[in-house]
């Protein structure tokens, strides 16, 4: 487990930029049911997301899997104009609204598109990047490793495999996600893919199926001040 605290000005701009891409990807949203922009927004204060997309390469082609409403992928294209990113997730309904913010995201100029994708597929690469975040924990433990092990085959040489998942420890954190998460999915019913119980892989577990598909592998609390076990696992293949 690793942290890194940058300079304090280059600090301060770093969250400053982050918050004003923040700003323009959820203003993608305006006008739209406000189920959805509650969702996002929600979405947008519970999950680290600078820290994720600090792991994501700032050109290339970028995969999201299980992108959901598009907010992180919106995330990531407005951060760079030499992302070409693309979306994908099996909820057609979050997939339609997503395509309304990705089309007013292309009109300020980002290179976004989502679409609506099967369980399990992985869009053939090379993807300089893709990344996975919050999904895993919704399928079996085979078929989470059989996602992992398919995304790094798809990746570009120097490409990255990012994954944001939830770590299983402290106790207590873990405790309180699986109460939120049960919300969610089991009672509100606001995330697809929830016929089976939850399988939380630790983040050791996701990194070494990543070393045994030859990636070079780090793991990342990013957890600090905040309520979830959040960490972030990144493979990278060789060049």
């Amino acid at each position: 487990m690793s942290r890194t605290t940058g300079g304090t000005t280059g600090g301060t701009t770093a969250r400053a930029t982050a918050r004003a891409t923040a700003r323009a990807a959820l203003g993608l949203y305006a006008g739209l049911p406000l189920t959805t922009r509650a969702h996002v927004l929600l979405r947008w204060l519970s999950c680290p997301f600078p820290a994720v997309a600090a792991a994501v390469p700032m050109r290339g082609r970028i995969l999201e899997i299980g992108c959901g409403h598009g907010l992180f992928a919106a995330y990531l294209s407005l951060g760079s104009g030499q992302r070409s990113v693309l979306g994908v997730d099996i909820d057609a309904a979050k997939i339609s609204q997503a395509r309304m913010a990705a089309g007013r995201g292309c009109a300020r100029g980002a290179d976004l598109r989502v679409d609506v994708g099967s369980a399990g597929h992985i869009p053939a690469g090379p993807w300089d990047a893709i990344v996975i975040v919050d999904v895993l924990y919704l399928l079996a433990d085979e078929a989470q490793r059989s996602l992992l092990a398919g995304c790094a085959r798809e990746l570009a040489p120097g490409g990255v495999l990012v994954v944001k998942e939830m770590g299983t420890t402290p106790r207590w954190k873990h405790r309180w996600n699986v109460a939120q998460e049960t919300l969610a999915v089991r009672v509100l019913r606001i995330t697809a893919g929830g016929g089976q119980p939850f399988t939380f892989l630790a983040p050791p577990a996701i990194a070494d199926v990543l070393r045994h598909e030859g990636l070079e592998t780090s793991t990342t609390a990013v957890d600090r001040h905040r309520p979830h076990p959040h960490h972030v696992v990144v493979g990278r293949r060789g060049r």
